[in-house]
């Protein structure tokens, strides 16, 4: 296999280097203008800012509209009235299927993402279909973007009999991960949820993500529930919330409390950054180790016209609501972005870095800071060691 040299990029905004890649590898960093090896492919990096692949730790995309013409938002703006909304119009739009799905996994290509974890609806209509077509077309792109599943019961998963099972089902398949959506609000039975899925979790292995909205008191003690049975199964290191508004709500001992307890526990985190939403403590997070990845969460779908698969706007969204302004800063949010966010597709390294996976983005950028701040265009994104996309436009 013919060895690359993606010559003159800045890993970081740091000097310039030639990162040296073998198959879907990146096996050494040398100083640029090195000698290149006879055969050799070179890609000319033009001095460019060059960070990892961004990782979509919190994607839906199974369910975009994304390629139709305009469809107007519709329904009634309660959760229920999505759920609803789209159950009733989703197969007019080929949703789930390949096709659309494709199209989604193409943009986040666009934009620089190679790695998501993407919660697919499991549901008593559409059944483990959106799995499988999230399957087919990271296929049909070659593994340029690498996905992991998380089998998600939007319509609820004890108030429809049949749920639980088909998340034992997806869970025996291979899903990474099986989803809760709620415990109080949509079930209304938040022990007989974690319950069911911790039983699933434990028999197979596998991870719980869980869509947590409620704020105050009731999210805490939705959290409460899931340190418990975190503690009494030994799951540790295997649960994540997402959204999780109520941690941002807190302050003082109940807060820290809580932060210890997700640290001992492995507890992770994954926000989307909507823009009204209270900031998370995420400086003490990172003391302590607590995981903390950033998502897209839909795009363009039944639930809401937004989303254009760009996590490097989420980010700039992260920054604006957390009033981030010291370059240090804006550099770990790049990282929550992309390297710190490694164990959500289960990598034990994703950066720019020997042994690491060659996915690589490259943005026409001063420094990590005035990338987000701006949110340029990708020049050059490299996944799973070969070219993908160039000035914006996807080439595979």
């Amino acid at each position: 296999m013919t060895e690359k040299i993606l010559r003159n990029v800045r890993p970081w905004g740091a000097d310039a280097v030639d990162v040296v890649i073998d198959g879907s590898t990146i096996t050494e960093l040398r100083p640029t203008g090195s000698e290149i090896p006879a055969g050799a492919e070179v890609i000319d990096g033009h001095g460019h800012l060059a960070i990892p692949g961004f990782v979509n730790a919190h994607a839906h995309a199974d369910k975009s509209w994304w390629g139709h013409p305009w469809v107007s938002y519709g329904g009634e703006a309660t959760t229920q009235g999505r759920i609803a909304h789209e159950r009733a119009e989703r197969a007019k739009y080929d949703i789930p299927s390949p096709e659309a799905t494709e199209l989604v996994l193409r943009e986040f290509l666009r934009h620089g993402t190679t790695a998501t974890r993407s919660h697919v609806d499991v549901d008593l209509g559409v059944g483990l279909d959106g799995i499988h077509s999230l399957h087919e077309a990271a296929a049909r792109l070659d593994g340029a973007v690498q996905v992991e599943v998380v089998a998600f019961p939007q319509d609820g998963v004890i108030r429809r009999d049949g749920v639980l099972d088909l998340l034992d089902k997806a869970a025996a398949e291979g899903a990474e991960n099986i989803g809760g959506l709620d415990p109080c609000l949509i079930d209304r039975d938040p022990v007989a949820q974690l319950d069911g899925l911790f039983r699933i979790a434990e028999k197979h292995g596998c991870g719980i993500d869980i869509h947590l909205h409620a704020g105050g008191d009731l999210g805490a003690f939705e959290y409460d529930l899931i340190i418990d049975r975190v503690r009494r199964t030994g799951l540790v290191g295997k649960v994540n919330i997402a959204h999780g508004f109520a941690l941002g709500d807190m302050a003082g001992a109940r807060q820290e409390q809580l932060l210890e307890d997700f640290a001992e526990l492995g507890i992770s985190w994954s926000t989307v950054a909507p823009v009204k939403s209270s900031p998370l403590p995420w400086t003490r997070m990172r003391e302590l180790g607590i995981g903390l990845g950033m998502g897209t969460d839909g795009v363009r779908d039944l639930w809401s016209p937004y989303g254009d698969g760009d996590i490097l706007r989420v980010a700039l969204d992260f920054a604006r609501i957390h009033r981030v302004r010291y370059d240090e800063d804006f550099v770990e949010v790049g990282k929550l972005a992309t390297s710190s966010a490694a164990s959500y597709v289960h990598r034990e390294v994703h950066d720019i870095a020997a042994g690491a996976r060659a996915d690589i983005v490259l943005i026409d950028a001063q420094n990590v800071p005035d990338a987000i701040v701006r949110a340029p265009r990708r020049e050059l994104v490299i996944a799973n060691g070969r070219v993908v996309a160039r000035a914006g436009d996807v080439v595979i």
